[in-house]
């Protein structure tokens, strides 16, 4: 292939393919750098940092987020809101094991709809399972969320004169609970937090099931507010 270039009167042949101007360029002006040892050695470690926190770091979080404690007799045994009727039943079951004279329920503020409030459904849950009337308070304290209802529990603890309550919940609801109560009621009494024993979330491998992956990413989103001091999740009433 020829190149031709006019300059004013005159006209250059330029001859030779375009292959061989390219390697005709002085070689100085063509670098070619490897990667440099430290700069493999950083991949290297990003990629270790990363297979370590997929093999250890992802179980570890379903483990960390359940924070149950060895329960022991106490005044009262609190049912919160939700996972019906598995957590009323399980409160039945302790109650007739003996560990509290009481059963607490909390008082859902939105109790339109078909439905029928929970509570009076928890309270049926209740009663069929052995648990007599007397023993059965509902807290009047309107409640939205897990805020509201332990500070719901803390302000009966204290206007009752009881020292301590079982709180029964699911499994991975147990670290935010236990939060809470730590950052927000830590004076009202003695708190213990028992997950369900049946319940279906697995902590060592949470991210295989439907049901467990959305426990696991609404816990930690809700640790996320807790940390933050509840600004998504606020109260109805602030904790005394």
């Amino acid at each position: 292939m020829h190149f031709f270039i006019l300059t004013g009167n005159s006209c250059l042949q330029l001859g030779g393919t375009f292959s061989e101007m390219i390697l005709s360029e002085p070689t100085e002006n063509l670098q070619f750098r490897t990667p440099s040892a430290p700069v493999f050695a950083g991949i290297a470690s990003i990629l270790l940092i990363a297979g370590f926190l997929i093999t250890f770091g992802v179980p570890f979080l379903g483990h960390w987020l359940v924070r149950e404690d060895p329960i022991h007799p106490a005044d009262a045994i609190a049912v919160l809101s939700g996972r019906f009727p598995q957590r009323a039943i399980e409160a039945a079951q302790l109650y007739g094991s003996g560990y509290a004279p009481e059963v607490w329920l909390t008082y859902p503020k939105n109790r339109g709809g078909s439905k029928e409030p929970e509570d009076e459904r928890n309270f049926e849950v209740l009663r069929s399972f052995g648990v007599p009337e007397g023993s059965i308070r509902v807290l009047d304290t309107p409640i939205v969320n897990t805020a509201d209802e332990l500070n719901a529990i803390g302000s009966w603890l204290k206007e009752s004169g009881d020292r301590s309550v079982i709180i029964v919940t699911n499994k991975a609801h147990t670290r935010r609970v236990h939060s809470l109560w730590d950052k927000y009621h830590a004076g009202d009494g003695e708190m213990l937090v028992h997950g369900l024993p049946g319940d279906a979330f697995s902590p060592a491998r949470w991210w295989e099931s439907a049901s467990s992956r959305a426990q696991a990413i609404h816990e930690m989103l809700g640790m996320l507010d807790v940390w933050a001091g509840l600004p998504v999740h606020r109260p109805l009433q602030k904790s005394a």
